[in-house]
């Protein structure tokens, strides 16, 4: 019998729901409201309630038409992405690259990029914001059409408490106009021509007329015109209304002081047009994406100045201030993305910029497929914005699939699902008999992707989610670096199986946690080094095993660059190549010698190009406890088309050569033996098995702790030696 206190319980208890965001399938084309999990405010992020988004027409019209579009119609439109493809076919096979295809076509991605609403967490080193502030937001992949969102501190401004969050969404748009009014450098009385007229432009015309200059807006709609007169420009005309006479005629005779093309066109009449309309030594600003070929005769003539404003200001496109929270010194950048977008709220605020007359519609979040439909219809509209409902409480595990789990079978929780977890652990994972439980990603919006895609139960928000699934008996983490020791132990701890991508930790103080935990865990520790499963690396291992005298190993590695901002290179959260890669190639050595190494010596290159990363080209020598000496050249400035790795084994009047794990040669008794692969096989699908027998029949992990940690300290020891330049043991 139900008492009253239950009953009371039962009939109030909060009623969780998904939390709902716009996605597209890539696949498909299509736009939906779909229920994902809330995004984390990890380190540097903060977590916000929308209240209100704005859908920038132009650039999500032409985004979700190209999804829209057949595969031949979209490898006509990004060429390049094409030739990518290609290439990962003949470095990585046919096979590998049309499931990466298939996968990249399978996902969602999210919508938007201009939001406001109401602090709701803020994670680790963020001072700036507290709960309930209310913000706007910016930024592609973070300020999205969604319920909740994570956005970097730098893409988030406090809000003047007259402006409504409605007209803060205009906000990031503001900024892009903004950005573009600074680079005319207008002066108190200049005549300046706005080319195209949606929201930037209409925004923009009010920017200039704030800023005292008399403008001449430009557009095929004569609405737009008339609209933009009604913010404030003098006078307008179409491009086709006679428009040079009429500027001219406007100017005084002189020609436009400065040129604004805010147009979306693949045309180049805009620029054609600007140029005619000119001013001697006049100036030409492009915000919107039009045709580029500058005709010579009317900008030589007049000597114009061209330019090209990226987005939203200084920052954009720059991890180290947009995701790491590194802002630029006041003194020497007064205007960043942030502190646009901060200028352009305090004019909301004191009237100067008006942004109500823009708004043409109103969409709950609810009704967005029909905001969609409005956009890529034929109904005329300009600034349309979304609203979403505040009161809901939000649930943060969102079933995907009904299934009837095995008890004797492994039981997946993954967190993090980045490319090469989608495109090669799962794949084989699921090839290896294993069943997909739960799923976390930074992203709410990855997790309901992959989730979907590869049949897990259930997304969640959060990584001790899936940690804390009673279901799940594996835990495989693939995040990124600075979380794998942090995330291994809590799993260990609560005795699950962990499998962690490498590396296992980036410093000493991880690495003995981890191993701690590890060696009082009912559960096993198992770390991605795969070159030892390979095929290749068993035949080495088989020929040499009845030596008696040491090892030569040789292993060259063509790494190739990665960009010196990449994550990888950050040592708080990748830490670098050699902790992140070269574990690979020491662990190697390890399988084939059966010994450990004792001592390294590292020696990098010395380059003043700032595009060239030092220590990504080092020579590394290791002595193993068995005798056995070993080389590692792992260098990032060599051509792609080089075959990226090669071993060369000698010892016992024998030699073995690895070539990039897809062919083999054996010289023993005179004679050579060559094994060809038919496809590369760097040990990914046997690891993968041999992970779930550990889970299947408690198997011992098929590499001991000892091996984890002297191959992780191994590459501690090599940044040691790389900074003293002297040997150091391990």
């Amino acid at each position: 019998m139900l008492t009253r206190a239950l009953v009371t319980r039962a009939l109030f208890r909060p009623q969780f729901e998904a939390l709902k965001q716009i996605l597209q399938n890539l696949k498909t084309g299509a736009v939906t409201v779909t229920d994902v999990p809330a995004p984390v405010a990890r380190r540097g992020f903060v977590s916000v309630r929308t209240t209100a988004s704005l859908i920038s027409a132009g650039t999500e019209r032409m985004t979700v038409e190209a999804g829209q579009k057949s595969l031949l119609g979209r490898a006509v439109d990004q060429p390049a992405l094409v030739k990518q493809v290609i290439q990962r076919a003949r470095t990585e096979g046919v096979l590998n690259t049309i499931d990466a295809v298939r996968s990249k076509l399978g996902s969602l991605i999210a919508l938007g990029y201009s939001a406001a609403g109401t602090v709701i967490e803020v994670g680790e080193g963020v001072t700036e914001f507290h709960q309930g502030d209310r913000v706007a937001c910016a930024g592609v992949g973070y300020a999205s059409h969604a319920e909740v969102l994570a956005v970097p501190k730098n893409l988030c401004v406090r809000l003047p408490e007259t402006v409504s969050f409605d007209a803060a969404a205009f906000s990031t748009l503001g900024a892009i106009a903004l950005q573009g009014v600074r680079l005319t450098e207008p002066t108190l009385g200049e005549f300046v021509v706005v080319i195209g007229l949606g929201l930037i432009g209409q925004l923009a015309v009010q920017l200039l007329k704030a800023n005292g200059c008399r403008v001449f807006g430009i557009d095929l709609d004569a609405n737009k015109i008339e609209l933009a007169q009604v913010s404030g420009a003098d006078a307008g005309c179409g491009p086709d209304d006679d428009a040079i006479r009429r500027v001219r005629e406007w100017s005084r005779g002189r020609g436009a002081d400065a040129v604004l093309i805010t147009a979306a066109s693949s045309s180049n009449q805009p620029v054609e047009l600007a140029g005619e309309i000119s001013r001697p030594k006049g100036r030409v600003v492009v915000v919107g994406a039009v045709g580029l070929n500058i005709p010579r005769k009317p900008y030589y003539d007049r000597e114009l100045t061209f330019r090209i404003s990226m987005s939203y200001g200084p920052g954009r496109y720059d991890p180290e201030y947009e995701e790491r929270g590194h802002d630029y010194p006041f003194g020497y950048v007064r205007w960043t993305e942030g502190r646009n977008i901060e200028a352009f709220l305090d004019l909301l605020a004191e009237g100067r910029v008006d942004v109500e007359r823009l708004i043409t519609h109103r969409f709950n979040l609810a009704e967005s497929e029909r905001a969609y439909q409005l956009i890529t219809g034929d109904e005329p509209y300009l600034g349309v914005v979304l609203r979403y409902d505040t009161a809901r409480d939000l649930e943060s595990r969102i079933p995907l699939a009904v299934k009837t789990s095995s008890p004797a079978g492994v039981r997946l929780g993954l967190i993090g699902a980045g490319g090469y977890a989608r495109g090669m652990l799962l794949p084989n994972f699921k090839n290896a008999g294993a069943e997909f439980q739960s799923i976390a990603t930074a992203s709410g919006v990855t997790a309901r992707s992959v989730g979907e895609q590869h049949g897990f139960r259930f997304c969640v928000s959060r990584a001790e989610e899936v940690i804390d699934d009673e279901e799940a008996n594996l835990i495989v983490i693939a995040t990124r670096h600075d979380t794998h020791a942090i995330l291994a132990r809590k799993g260990l701890e609560r005795g699950r199986h962990v499998f962690v991508e490498k590396p296992l930790a980036l410093n000493e103080e991880e690495l003995s946690g981890v191993i701690s935990a590890a060696e009082q865990s009912r559960g096993q520790l198992m770390v991605g080094f795969n070159r030892r499963f390979s095929p290749s690396a068993v035949s080495a291992k088989e020929l040499f095993a009845s030596r008696t005298t040491p090892l030569s190993i040789n292993y060259r590695v063509n790494a190739g660059r990665v960009p010196p901002g990449h994550w990888a290179h950050d040592p708080k959260e990748g830490g670098g190549r050699i902790i992140g890669e070269v574990c690979h190639f020491i662990d190697l050595m390890h399988f084939i010698t059966g010994s450990l190494t004792t001592r390294v010596y590292a020696e990098a290159i010395s380059s003043s190009n700032q595009d060239v990363v030092n220590d990504d080209s080092v020579f590394i020598t290791l002595r193993f406890a068995d005798g056995s000496n070993g080389s590692i050249a792992y260098l990032a400035e060599g051509d792609r088309a080089m075959a990226k790795e090669r071993v060369e084994i000698f010892g016992g009047g024998k030699s073995f050569v690895i070539d990039d794990f897809r062919s083999t040669i054996a010289f023993q008794d005179g004679r050579e033996t060559k094994t060809k692969l038919r496809e590369q096989d760097k040990g990914q699908k046997e690891e993968v098995r041999a992970v779930c027998e550990v889970v299947r029949v408690g198997k011992p992990a098929p590499i001991a702790l000892a091996d984890l940690a002297a191959t992780t300290r191994a590459t501690f020891r090599v940044l040691e030696s790389l900074r003293t330049g002297l040997p150091m043991a391990v």
